[in-house]
Parts: C-alpha cells; sequence; structure tokens
C-alpha cells in the first residue's frame, strides 16, 4: 500500500494501491510513514509520488457511502493528512506521476514543491461536478495555494489540467516526462535537505496558520 525508502537525504514515498484512494486504512499507513520521515535525524526531504498512471484520486467514495455516518470523522482525517505535511520539518515535493483528482489534487498542494508527469494525467477539482462542497479547510487549501483565477476556475468549473496548462496556470512549477518526473523531483529538492528540522516546521506552519486553523475545524 505504502512504500517508503531512502536515496541519501531523500525520502521516496510511495503510494501504491490502485487509485490510491483515501481509505481510513490508507490514510493510517500514510500517516505513519510521514510521522517516521518526521522522526527521522540530520538533513532530509521527502518526495511523495504514485503508481502507475495515478497519484491519488483521493476521497473514497465507496468507503464514504457505506459509511455515511461517519462523514464529519472521515473528512477530519483527510484533514489531519494534509496539515501533518504542512508541519513536515523537512522540504516536500509531489511527484505527479498520474491522475491527481479532488483531496488527491488537495494533496499535492500541501507540498512545498510539484512536479507533474508531461504526458499524461489531469490535476482536477471535480467537486462541482459531484454535487460536494468544498469544507473549509480543503478550501482553505486550494485558495492559499493557487493564484485567484486559477482557485476560481479549477473549483468552479472541475476543469481538467493536463501538465503543461497545469504549469502555465501556477498548479505546479515544472513537469517531466513519465520516465524523469520521479527523478527530477528528486534531483530538484535534494539540495534543499539541509533545510530539515524545527525551523523549516515553523516558518512553514507560520506562513500557512490560516490554512491550519481552517483544518483543525471540525467538519
Amino acid at each position: 500500500m505504502i512504500d517508503l525508502r531512502r536515496d541519501g537525504d531523500v525520502f521516496i514515498l510511495r503510494m501504491g494501491n490502485g487509485e490510491n484512494r483515501f481509505s481510513p486504512e490508507f490514510l493510517g499507513a500514510l500517516q505513519g510513514a510521514l510521522n517516521e520521515v518526521a522522526a527521522a535525524d540530520g538533513p532530509r526531504a521527502l518526495v511523495v509520488t504514485g503508481t502507475d498512471k495515478f497519484f491519488t484520486n483521493g476521497l473514497d467514495l465507496d468507503w464514504l457511502g457505506a459509511n455515511p455516518t461517519r462523514m464529519g470523522e472521515y473528512l477530519d482525517m483527510v484533514d489531519d493528512l494534509f496539515a501533518r505535511v504542512i508541519t513536515m520539518p523537512c522540504p516536500t515535493a509531489a511527484a505527479i506521476n498520474g491522475h491527481a483528482f479532488g483531496a488527491g489534487a488537495m494533496l499535492s498542494l500541501v507540498h512545498d514543491h510539484r512536479i507533474m508527469r508531461d504526458d499524461r494525467g489531469f490535476w482536477c477539482l471535480p467537486e462541482i461536478d459531484l454535487g460536494m462542497p468544498f469544507p473549509p479547510g480543503m478550501q482553505a487549501v486550494v485558495t492559499s495555494r493557487l493564484p485567484v483565477t486559477t482557485s476560481h476556475e479549477a473549483m468552479l468549473t472541475a476543469h481538467r489540467y493536463p501538465a503543461a496548462e497545469a504549469l502555465a496556470k501556477g498548479i505546479v512549477e515544472a513537469t517531466a516526462s513519465e520516465a524523469d518526473v520521479l527523478s527530477s523531483t528528486i534531483e530538484r529538492i535534494r539540495p534543499l535537505a539541509a533545510h530539515a528540522g524545527d525551523n523549516i516546521a515553523g516558518v512553514r506552519s507560520k506562513l500557512h496558520a490560516t490554512v491550519l486553523e481552517a483544518l483543525a475545524q471540525p467538519n
């Protein structure tokens, strides 16, 4: 489900569970891996990626359909994941290897850096098509990390952004081929590993204090 390995100063967390939907078990495994990286000593950085054609398609709608009374509890778990990434004591990057939809797209946004595969896959917020509102924490993530015109378009049209358009609209900072997206992300973040420690967590937490406050609200 979750594979965590280390390449020198860079931890590589690979999600490998089909569409990488956020089941409670999947969220727990992600949190466990993030805690392991956070507890490590010395210089380090984190790259999160997926497998095959999926980065992650976000919320597990099948689980939600079977557990409608646990919606608030479940969304709190997703918000906790986003907050954990924001408060990581090391630089973070998302290597978007394929489709990133909904909460999966938002997961990419809470990383410091984003590089997207250039030949296949879309970044998309489909909530408006699904008749789903954006909870306060998730809305704060989107509007804090994207240009105003991009967040307006993405949230209100469910537009599917291929890599070139995602780059032009400020969603990602670079693109790379399928073969190179992970290695390019690793090499982009490796020089920043020396920044790991309490200071980067503190700086980022203050920078995104409003987002973290919104994520802490119960759903």
